[in-house]
Protein backbone atom coordinates (compact mmCIF):
# COMPACT_ATOMS: atom_id res chain seq x y z
CA UNK A 1 0.00 0.00 0.00
CA UNK A 2 1.24 3.49 -0.84
CA UNK A 3 1.97 5.82 2.08
CA UNK A 4 2.98 9.37 2.87
CA UNK A 5 6.65 9.31 3.88
CA UNK A 6 7.34 13.00 4.36
CA UNK A 7 5.94 16.53 4.53
CA UNK A 8 7.97 19.69 3.89
CA UNK A 9 7.40 23.41 3.51
CA UNK A 10 9.48 26.57 3.34
CA UNK A 11 8.76 30.09 4.54
CA UNK A 12 10.45 31.76 1.55
CA UNK A 13 12.18 31.24 -1.78
CA UNK A 14 15.58 30.03 -0.48
CA UNK A 15 14.51 29.32 3.09
CA UNK A 16 15.39 25.98 4.67
CA UNK A 17 12.81 23.24 4.39
CA UNK A 18 10.78 22.45 7.51
CA UNK A 19 9.81 18.78 7.86
CA UNK A 20 6.87 18.34 10.27
CA UNK A 21 5.20 15.00 10.98
CA UNK A 22 1.77 16.45 10.17
CA UNK A 23 0.27 19.46 8.41
CA UNK A 24 -2.92 21.10 7.26
CA UNK A 25 -3.30 21.47 3.51
CA UNK A 26 -5.81 24.11 2.45
CA UNK A 27 -7.47 25.07 -0.83
CA UNK A 28 -6.48 28.70 -0.24
CA UNK A 29 -2.84 28.21 0.75
CA UNK A 30 -1.58 24.68 0.09
CA UNK A 31 0.62 23.15 2.80
CA UNK A 32 0.32 25.38 5.89
CA UNK A 33 3.36 27.65 6.12
CA UNK A 34 4.59 27.08 2.57
CA UNK A 35 5.39 30.26 0.65
CA UNK A 36 4.38 28.78 -2.71
CA UNK A 37 0.97 27.45 -1.70
CA UNK A 38 -1.22 30.01 -3.46
CA UNK A 39 -3.97 28.57 -5.68
CA UNK A 40 -2.85 27.40 -9.09
CA UNK A 41 -1.42 24.39 -10.90
CA UNK A 42 1.76 24.26 -8.75
CA UNK A 43 0.15 24.69 -5.33
CA UNK A 44 1.53 21.45 -3.84
CA UNK A 45 4.43 19.41 -5.18
CA UNK A 46 4.75 15.65 -4.71
CA UNK A 47 7.79 13.41 -5.10
CA UNK A 48 7.82 9.60 -5.34
CA UNK A 49 10.51 7.98 -3.19
CA UNK A 50 11.47 5.46 -5.90
CA UNK A 51 12.09 8.27 -8.41
CA UNK A 52 14.17 10.24 -5.90
CA UNK A 53 16.20 7.15 -4.99
CA UNK A 54 16.84 6.36 -8.68
CA UNK A 55 17.94 9.95 -9.38
CA UNK A 56 20.31 9.96 -6.41
CA UNK A 57 21.76 6.61 -7.47
CA UNK A 58 22.33 7.93 -11.01
CA UNK A 59 24.01 11.07 -9.61
CA UNK A 60 26.07 8.94 -7.21
CA UNK A 61 24.92 10.68 -4.02
CA UNK A 62 22.69 10.14 -1.01
CA UNK A 63 20.67 13.25 -0.20
CA UNK A 64 17.62 13.83 1.99
CA UNK A 65 14.42 13.91 -0.05
CA UNK A 66 13.62 17.49 0.90
CA UNK A 67 16.70 18.58 -1.08
CA UNK A 68 14.23 18.37 -3.99
CA UNK A 69 12.19 21.09 -2.22
CA UNK A 70 8.92 19.22 -2.85
CA UNK A 71 6.07 19.35 -0.31
CA UNK A 72 5.16 15.68 -0.04
CA UNK A 73 7.07 12.41 -0.39
CA UNK A 74 5.06 9.30 -1.22
CA UNK A 75 6.18 5.69 -1.31
CA UNK A 76 4.64 2.94 -3.41
CA UNK A 77 3.35 5.04 -6.34
CA UNK A 78 4.62 5.71 -9.84
CA UNK A 79 3.73 9.32 -10.64
CA UNK A 80 4.86 9.33 -14.30
CA UNK A 81 2.07 10.33 -16.68
CA UNK A 82 -0.55 10.92 -13.99
CA UNK A 83 -1.77 14.36 -15.10
CA UNK A 84 -5.50 14.66 -14.37
CA UNK A 85 -5.54 11.93 -11.73
CA UNK A 86 -6.22 12.56 -8.05
CA UNK A 87 -3.98 11.82 -5.09
CA UNK A 88 -5.93 11.16 -1.91
CA UNK A 89 -4.45 11.27 1.58
CA UNK A 90 -7.29 11.00 4.09
CA UNK A 91 -9.71 13.85 3.33
CA UNK A 92 -7.07 15.68 1.30
CA UNK A 93 -7.58 15.48 -2.46
CA UNK A 94 -4.96 16.79 -4.88
CA UNK A 95 -5.37 16.99 -8.65
CA UNK A 96 -2.14 16.21 -10.52
CA UNK A 97 -1.61 19.10 -12.95
CA UNK A 98 1.66 18.01 -14.55
CA UNK A 99 5.31 17.08 -14.22
CA UNK A 100 7.50 19.00 -11.77
CA UNK A 101 10.45 19.83 -13.96
CA UNK A 102 13.79 20.02 -12.16
CA UNK A 103 15.57 23.38 -12.13
CA UNK A 104 19.20 24.46 -11.85
CA UNK A 105 18.91 24.51 -8.03
CA UNK A 106 19.23 20.73 -8.15
CA UNK A 107 22.72 21.04 -9.62
CA UNK A 108 23.60 23.42 -6.78
CA UNK A 109 22.86 20.54 -4.41
CA UNK A 110 24.81 18.05 -6.53
CA UNK A 111 26.19 18.40 -10.06
CA UNK A 112 24.22 16.07 -12.35
CA UNK A 113 21.16 15.81 -10.09
CA UNK A 114 18.98 17.92 -12.40
CA UNK A 115 19.72 15.61 -15.33
CA UNK A 116 19.09 12.53 -13.17
CA UNK A 117 15.62 13.83 -12.21
CA UNK A 118 14.42 14.23 -15.81
CA UNK A 119 13.64 10.62 -16.88
CA UNK A 120 10.25 9.12 -16.03
CA UNK A 121 9.07 12.15 -14.02
CA UNK A 122 11.57 11.40 -11.24
CA UNK A 123 11.36 15.07 -10.26
CA UNK A 124 7.75 14.61 -9.14
CA UNK A 125 4.43 16.23 -9.98
CA UNK A 126 2.64 19.52 -9.46
CA UNK A 127 -0.84 19.55 -7.94
CA UNK A 128 -3.69 21.82 -6.99
CA UNK A 129 -5.75 21.27 -3.86
CA UNK A 130 -9.29 20.06 -4.63
CA UNK A 131 -10.34 19.31 -1.03
CA UNK A 132 -8.52 20.37 2.14
CA UNK A 133 -7.39 18.00 4.83
CA UNK A 134 -4.98 17.28 7.65
CA UNK A 135 -2.26 14.79 6.81
CA UNK A 136 0.42 12.93 8.76
CA UNK A 137 3.47 10.87 7.87
CA UNK A 138 2.35 7.26 7.53
CA UNK A 139 -1.09 8.06 6.11
CA UNK A 140 -2.20 5.82 3.21
CA UNK A 141 -2.12 7.41 -0.26
CA UNK A 142 -4.18 6.44 -3.29
CA UNK A 143 -3.99 7.53 -6.90
CA UNK A 144 -7.41 7.59 -8.56
CA UNK A 145 -9.26 8.68 -11.64
CA UNK A 146 -11.11 11.96 -10.98
CA UNK A 147 -14.63 11.62 -9.63
CA UNK A 148 -17.40 13.45 -11.45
Amino acid sequence: MAALQGIAWRAGKRAPMQTPDSAKVLVESGVAGDSRGRPGPRQVTVLASAGWDAACAQAGVELPWHTRRANLLVDGLDLAGTTGKQLRIGRLCLEVTGELEPCSRMDEACPGLREALIPQWRGGVTCRVVAAGEIAVGDPVTLEEPSD
